[in-house]
């Protein structure tokens, strides 16, 4: 043989060899395919389900078995899919899908697989109704079988166990559910607490009222007689003493159960600004030091090295220093002193303390101190007092955003303090300032006599007021029991001011002011409110409508006469006589 066919039979047989090898790689390849493809088929965690063209079951893997108790020969050649469905579903799923894509399509295994046929991707819920009869929520991908040609052979459905997915839905819907009720619940508690407190309020506002009428006629006469002609002798004097001690006592007390009722139902009314500390303690300081005077108390304080201002309500500020001074002077001893000192805490707030040599507190009083009604232990004492005045004082320091507290040895004495917020303070109106004119001013002698009109319908109230006029000879007083003939009385006679009662019969005082405002005869008088409703929002909603002042009642004679003197004094300028020239 020569060495060229020698060399031919030898790649033959290489090349035999080599495609020996290529197919029985093919083959390895054709069985680990198969025995994936048959793994994957008999896999336990999902259910394999292939029908024919026509939807009837032909493959029903091990899967479907655990998952849906049927045997595979239960379903082979005998039902489709549908048939082991919830058929609501499958209804509902058919009428979603008509209109979703526009055609009829009927209920059935058609339905289950519409989308599929026409190539769509199409994965869904859907509870299939195992053999035992219970329901199995599961997630079904379908897939279109197709030949060579590309025509529909058959269908699969792969579907994945969803019960763990559709309970934690379930939970969750529950918890919403649970969350919405509660919000509710809420809701309507927050509704019911703020009717509660609206009544509240008006219970108390109108406590307030129906008290201070009365009180009104008290305190008034018993201040007229105190400064009448001719001077009360020594014993009425003393029996006089006792009742404006009695009467403003339980001013004091209506006036702080009002106050701790409107912090409480939240409708207490702040106005914050930039409050100068050296100016309050000046106001503060007039007031106490005649009271610390007639018990031989000794007062100091601070002298500011720079003028502090801190962010809070002016009023509030003052109340509360008051309260911290007159109960550093009730509770001290005699001959003792009260020291009012100053600290910056940090660099942005501010320490105010009151150091008395009172007969300080014990531990279990200090743990008591803030409570409402608890004067702890001293109701018996010779001091009177509410106990309510440290409750309104620390809520009133806690709104304004500080913080309050006491430090106290016994037999030494105790240190009430207060921390407020330090803010920048304001840029003063020197213009302004330079032109101002001192509001209050004597009558000139021999002044034409003016007249005041007052609105009310109460007899005491109107007769305390004819008699403090009555001491005035460049006054006369003309009255009215109702805001429309008063509107009436106005028109005609032209009063210099107007003194109107809220609550009248018929129209309100505040809709009495509005006509008046609103005729070209009577706006430019000046009106102002006197009423027994004390409560801040209502003082602010009269004054906004136009009111020039707000007396509350029990009329203070001092207060009263300075503030028509005022009033009286704003209606001599040149815009207000040429309006009122002519008439009285």
């Amino acid at each position: 043989m020569s060495e060229t066919t020698m060399s031919s039979v030898t790649l033959a047989g290489d090349a035999g060899k080599t495609e020996g090898i290529a197919e029985l790689n093919r083959q390895e390849g054709l069985l680990k395919a198969g025995t994936l493809q048959n793994a994957i088929f008999n896999s336990a965690n999902f259910s394999s389900i292939a029908t024919d063209a026509q939807g009837v079951i032909q493959i029903f893997n091990v899967g479907a078995e655990r998952m849906l108790g049927y045997a595979a020969a239960d379903v082979l050649n005998k039902i489709t899919p549908a048939d082991i469905s919830d058929p609501q579903e499958v209804i509902a799923r058919a009428a979603a899908l008509s209109v979703e894509l526009g055609t009829q399509i009927t209920p059935g295994f058609a339905a289950l697989v519409y989308k599929a046929s026409r190539g769509i991707e199409d994965i869904y819920e859907l509870t299939y109704i195992r053999k035992d009869g219970s329901r199995l929520p599961a997630v079904v991908s379908v897939t279109a079988l197709r030949d060579a040609q590309g025509g529909i052979i058959g269908y699969l459905l792969i579907g994945t166990d969803n019960t763990a997915r559709k309970q934690i839905e379930a939970e969750r819907t529950q918890l919403d559910q649970a969350l919405q009720d509660r919000n509710a619940e809420l809701e309507t508690a927050r509704a019911v607490a703020e009717k509660s407190n609206l009544a509240k309020s008006d219970f108390l506002s109108s406590m307030s009222h129906e008290l201070r009428t009365p009180l009104n006629a008290i305190l008034g006469f018993a201040q007229l007689i105190e400064s009448g002609t001719p001077i009360p002798t020594i014993a009425q004097k003393r029996n006089l003493d006792q009742i404006l001690k009695a009467g403003w006592y339980l001013l004091e007390l209506i006036n702080e159960i009002l106050d701790l009722a409107l912090i409480e139902s939240g409708k207490a009314m702040l106005s914050f600004e930039p409050v100068s500390l050296a100016e309050v303690m000046l106001e503060c300081r007039a007031m106490i030091e005649p009271q610390a005077h007639k018990r031989g108390i000794d007062m100091t304080f601070p002298r500011f090295e720079l003028p502090y201002f801190v962010s809070a309500d002016r009023t509030r500020v003052k109340q509360v220093l008051i309260n911290l001074l007159f109960n550093a002077i009730k509770y001290n001893k005699p001959q003792g002193t009260v020291a009012v000192e100053y600290a910056l805490i940090a660099p942005q707030a501010i320490r105010i303390c009151v150091r008395d040599t009172g007969v300080g507190l014990t531990a279990e009083q200090l743990g008591q101190l803030f409570q409402p009604f608890n004067r702890l232990g001293k109701e018996s004492g010779a001091e009177e007092g509410t106990g309510i005045g440290l409750m309104v004082t620390k809520q009133l320091v806690e709104l304004m955003g500080g913080t309050i507290g006491v430090e106290s040895t016994c037999g030494v004495g105790s240190v009430f303090w207060f921390e407020l917020g330090l803010a920048t303070g304001p840029l003063l109106a020197i213009p302004e300032a330079e032109h101002a004119v001192p509001l209050l001013v004597p009558v000139p002698d021999g002044a034409a006599q003016r007249t005041v009109l007052y609105v009310e319908d109460n007899p005491a109230n109107l007769e305390l007021v004819e008699q403090l006029i009555g001491r005035r000879s460049d006054l006369r007083l003309l009255s009215a029991a109702d805001a429309n003939l008063g509107i009436e009385f106005a028109r005609v006679y032209q009063p210099a001011v107007i003194l109107m009662d809220i609550n009248l019969p018929g129209i309100s005082g505040i809709e009495a002011l509005k006509i008046l405002h609103a005729d070209p005869l009577t706006a430019h008088i000046p009106v102002i409110a006197i009423s027994a409703n004390a409560v801040p929002r209502y003082i602010e909603t009269a004054l906004a409508a136009g009111f020039s002042d707000y007396l509350t009642k029990p009329i203070k004679v001092n207060e009263f006469m300075d503030t028509l003197d005022v009033v009286l004094k704003s209606t001599q300028g040149p815009a207000a006589r040429a309006a009122g020239k002519g008439k009285a």
